[in-house]
C-alpha cells in the first residue's frame, strides 16, 4: 500500500481542478483499507473517499488524507429463474457494469447508461436518469466504518434514499467507505422478452423512433440514452465538468400552478408523491446562462445545467458562477436550486 504526499488530484476529478492532497492512498481491497485505518497518521487527518471524481468540486487543496477507492470485482451472488443478484466492487466503472449486465440480458440498469463515476459512488448519490434511480435495483451494500475499520451491511431501508440523496450525504457523511454494492436485476430470456421498459421520460421515446427500433431491447434503450447523453453532455476528457451541477427542484402543485400561469411553457414532471418536478436546466436557460462564459468557467452551450472548465479554472471560480446562477433563478422564479455536485 503506497502512501503519497502532496498528490495532485487534477487527473482524478472530472472538472480537472488543479488541487492537491496532503496524503493520498489508492486501495484495492478491504484488507488494504483496514491496514490504512490502523495507521496512526490516518486517524488524526481529515479524510476524503474518492471514487471516479465525477461528482465533486474541489475548491482548494485538501488538507487531509484522500483515499482513492479502487476495489475491483463483479460476481453473481445468487439467482432464480427470473432474478439475479450481482455484486460489484466499489472501484468498478459504473457504465462498464451496466454494459456487462446488458450483455448478459440482466435488466434494470439500462436507463442508467453512460453515467460517469464508479459503482461505489452510485448509492451515495442515488444516481438516476430517464425515469430510473439506483435505488430501484439496489439490494445491499457492504461498507467499512472509517473510524474503526468494522464491516457494516446496509439494506435499502438503512440508506434513506431520496432524489440524488442518501444517508451517506448526511447522517453518515464521511463515516464509511463503501466496499461493494449488490443489485437485484431481472433475467430476460431474450433481448425482446417480456419486460417493462421505461421509455416515457424526456426524449427517449422520440430517439428510439428515430433509431427505427421496432422491438425494444435492453441494448436499444441503452444505445438511445447514450446517444442523448453524448449529444447534450460534454466529454470530461475534452471539457472539464461534473455533469448536471444542480438538482431538478420539486414543489407543491399549488406553487407550480402559480408559476405556470406566468410561464405556461414551463416543462414539468408530476411525481408519485404529488409534487411537481421542474427541469433545473430550463430555469437556468431562461435566466440567460446557457452558453455564457465568465472568465474560465461557463454554462455549456448545449446544456445550461452543466458548468464547465474552459481551461485552468479554480474550484472557487466555478462555485462563484454557480452561486450567481442560483441567485438569478431565485430572483426570477422564487425557486432555490440545490447543487447535485458535492462541494469540497
Amino acid at each position: 500500500m503506497k502512501i503519497e504526499r502532496n498528490k495532485s488530484l487534477q487527473s482524478l476529478n472530472t472538472f480537472g481542478i488543479d488541487a492537491a492532497a496532503k496524503y493520498f492512498t489508492e486501495i484495492r481491497s478491504v484488507e488494504e483499507f483496514k491496514e490504512l485505518v490502523g495507521d496512526k497518521r490516518f486517524s488524526v487527518e481529515r479524510k476524503l473517499i474518492l471514487g471516479g471524481g465525477s461528482n465533486i468540486l474541489l475548491t482548494g487543496d485538501f488538507d487531509g488524507w484522500v483515499v482513492k477507492n479502487a476495489i475491483p470485482g463483479v460476481a453473481v451472488v445468487s439467482e432464480t429463474d427470473t432474478e439475479i443478484i450481482v455484486k460489484a466492487g466499489a472501484g468498478e466503472g459504473w457504465h462498464d457494469l451496466v454494459v456487462g449486465c446488458i450483455e448478459k440480458n440482466y435488466g434494470g440498469l439500462e436507463n442508467l447508461s453512460l453515467i460517469p463515476g464508479l459503482a461505489g459512488g452510485a448509492p451515495i448519490q442515488n444516481i438516476g436518469a430517464y425515469g430510473a434511480e439506483f435505488q430501484d435495483t439496489f439490494y445491499e451494500l457492504e461498507a467499512i466504518e472509517i473510524r474503526s475499520g468494522a464491516p457494516v451491511k446496509f439494506r435499502a431501508g438503512d440508506c434513506a434514499f431520496g432524489y440524488r440523496d442518501s444517508v451517506f450525504k448526511h447522517k453518515f457523511r464521511e463515516q464509511f467507505l463503501i466496499a461493494s454494492v449488490s443489485l437485484k436485476l431481472t433475467k430476460l430470456s431474450a433481448p425482446g422478452g417480456p419486460y417493462r421498459f421505461r421509455t416515457e421520460y424526456g426524449d427517449l421515446g422520440r430517439i428510439l423512433e428515430e433509431m427505427k427500433v421496432q422491438n425494444l431491447s435492453l441494448q436499444a434503450v441503452s444505445d438511445a440514452i447514450c446517444r442523448i447523453r453524448r449529444a447534450k453532455l460534454p466529454d470530461p476528457k475534452e471539457l472539464g465538468n461534473a455533469g448536471s451541477f444542480f438538482k431538478n427542484p420539486s414543489m407543491s402543485q399549488a406553487q407550480f400552478k402559480a408559476l405556470a400561469s406566468k410561464y405556461p411553457k414551463m416543462p414539468y414532471y408530476l411525481q408519485k408523491n404529488g409534487t411537481v418536478k421542474v427541469p433545473a436546466g430550463w430555469l437556468v436557460e431562461q435566466c440567460g446562462w446557457k452558453g455564457k462564459v465568465i472568465g474560465r468557467a461557463g454554462s455549456h452551450k448545449a446544456q445550461a445545467l452543466v458548468l464547465v472548465n474552459y481551461g485552468g479554472v479554480t474550484g472557487k471560480e466555478v462555485l462563484e458562477l454557480a452561486e450567481a446562477i442560483s441567485r438569478s433563478v431565485q430572483e426570477r422564479f422564487g425557486i432555490e436550486l440545490s447543487p447535485e455536485v458535492n462541494v469540497i
